[in-house]
This record gives C-alpha cells, structure tokens and sequence, in this order.
C-alpha cells in the first residue's frame, strides 16, 4: 500500500461510514458547536513543560465540541463518542490544538487496521437481537449489540462489535463504546487526547505523556430508560454559559517503562502519575459559527515548542488525514501550518 494514498483513504472510509454524510462537512464529528475562553496554566505545570500555553498566564482558547457521526442528523441523546478539538491561540499568530474524545482509546493500532475496521463499521439493517443472543453473548462475555433507537434502522455497531470480537486490539475501545451512554451536557464529560505525546521540561528532561480534559461540574449520562431526545446538546451549553463559564481541569498522565507508549488502543494504568496541567474556562459561543467554528480546521499534528508528537503510527496518519480532510471540505488554511 502506497503510504502517500493513506490519508486519502483514511478519509474516504469514514465518509463510507455515513452513507448521508454531506459533502462540504467534516468526514466525521460533523455536527458541532464553537466556544471561545482562555486556558491558564497551573504552577506547577512550568515545571513540566516549557509550552507557552503552560507558563502560567491566560492563553485564549477556541474549543469545538461534536457529536461523533458524520451524518448530518442530529441525534443527542444516541450512546456515542463525543468529541473536543481545542485551539491555543500562542503569540505571534502561533498555536497548538489538542484533539480530544469521550472514548479513552482508540479502535486500531494502525492506519492499515483502522481501513479494516472502517470497512466492518459500515451501517447495516438492524433490529433488536432475542432475548437469548443477549444471554449467549454475555455467558460468552461479548458485548450485546445494542437495541436500536426509534426510526433506527440501519447501525454500524453490530460490524463494530463484530470486529472487535475478532480483534482483541479493538476490543476495550468497543466496551468502552456499548456502555457510553449520552452526556447530559457537553460540558460533562470527560476527553481523552488517547494518544502518547512528548513533553520538555526546562532542565530539558523528555516525559511520554497522555492528556485528558476533566470537567469541574462533574461527569453526568441521560437516563438510559428514558426516550432519546434529539436535539439538547448546544441548547444545553448556550444555556449554560449565560449563568457561568464552563471549565474543565486539563490533566496529565506520566508514562512509565513498560507502558503502550505507541499504541493507542492500551490504556495505561491507572495508578500513573497525574499532574493538573490547567484550567479551561469557557465563556461565550460565537454568533458567526461558520468562521469561528466550521471553517476552523483543528489538527492533532499541530505542535509548538516544548510539545511533540511521538512515533504513534495512528496519530502520524490522523495528522496528515485532518488535512486532507481541511482541502476536501474548503476549511480555513493557517498562516502558522507549514502545509
């Protein structure tokens, strides 16, 4: 396979996971929401890292948060992965982006398994399984296909768990999806940046690192009995923001030896170091949505100094399919992008 088609086919197999998905849009993560704020940097951050937005003052913030589907309906209140792409806008018309989802891993530790997967998660007719698959499933310690939703009639879940029972690499990300549920707020969730980063300290010391975004207000799910509702999401956080900022704690987990430095689909342990890198506090939601928001392009490439990405293959390929993705859909170029 020729390494410089893969971004390419990186993107159109997504977008073959949306059989509506409309052309113009972001391939997946379509339907979504910008807020400005600031991020300011905890004190003990500096100590860690020597990343402007880590020193200790405000740094204006744009944060995107999404629904994860590439269709362009709406559905809130459906179990699934949301998203929270955040833009540090650094002086001298520089920046950085830390690209974040409610899933803590991801589904492939390749670009070449991510294709597989993609092709397996395509929608196929569904309807709810017998009360026996359930029970066979569980005795076999599969996670059941979930039930479809009102007016549901196609899922690419069944291929997914169907995938995952035959991947084990793909397996924790496929648990972690069945049991989601949908936040009562995007400002109630926690984001994971999944994967492995390199930080440098001012005495020069390198750390692997993984970033996660934590919300103060404390993570809250809709109630799993109760009909889904559609559309709540950005109402929700329009709201919200009239009465207080949203914030969220940015943490940091310290890699150790032996972790899956490279492999985004192994969680580390839990008992890792956590620093409190910062705090995020969101204020106010654009009225312009299309130049503040939609025309935005994020990209989990875009690093700044004292910030690295490590030799993940996944995040190499994502970097180079989100720009991919930025020419297809007419996103805004940025003066500070070598691309």
């Amino acid at each position: 396979m020729d390494e410089q088609d893969m971004p390419q086919r990186l993107v159109d197999a997504v977008i073959a996971d949306f059989p509506d998905h409309a052309p113009g849009t972001r391939p997946a993560h379509t339907i979504g929401l910008g807020v400005t704020g600031y991020f300011r940097g905890s004190p003990i951050a500096r100590d860690y890292c020597i990343a402007e937005h880590f020193q200790g003052h405000n740094v204006p913030v744009t944060v995107r948060f999404s629904n994860s589907s590439g269709s362009p309906v709406q559905h809130d209140g459906w179990s699934d992965a949301r998203g929270m792409a955040t833009r540090f806008h650094l002086q001298d018309d520089q920046a950085t982006d830390l690209i974040a989802m409610t899933l803590r891993e991801f589904f492939s530790p390749t670009p070449e398994d991510f294709l597989e997967f993609s092709k397996e998660a395509r929608p196929r007719p569904v309807k709810p399984d017998p009360w026996w698959r359930k029970i066979l499933d569980m005795l076999q310690l599969k996670p059941p296909n979930p039930d479809p939703y009102p007016g549901q009639n196609e899922s690419g879940a069944p291929g997914s768990l169907d995938y995952a029972n035959h991947h084990r690499s793909a397996q924790l990300a496929a648990l972690d999806a069945a049991m989601l549920g949908a936040p009562v707020s995007y400002a109630r969730a926690t984001y994971n940046a999944v994967h492995t980063f390199i930080i440098t300290a001012p005495d020069k010391t390198k750390r692997y690192v993984r970033f996660f975004w934590q919300p103060v207000a404390g993570v809250e799910v809709t109630d799993p009995t109760a009909p889904p509702v559609d559309d709540y999401l950005q109402g929700e956080l329009r709201e919200r923001l009239r009465d207080w900022p949203a914030e969220f704690l940015l943490l940091m987990a310290v890699g150790e030896g032996g972790d899956p430095l490279l492999d985004p689909t192994q969680a580390w342990p839990l008992h890792r170091s956590r620093v409190v890198m910062g705090m995020l506090k969101l204020i106010e939601i654009p009225a312009d949505q299309e130049t503040f928001c939609e025309k935005m392009s994020y990209n989990p490439g875009r690093m700044t100094r004292g910030l690295e990405m490590s030799d993940d293959p996944v995040l190499a390929a994502r970097a180079q399919a989100y720009e991919v993705s930025r020419k297809m859909r007419g996103g805004s170029p940025c003066p500070f992008s070598k691309g």
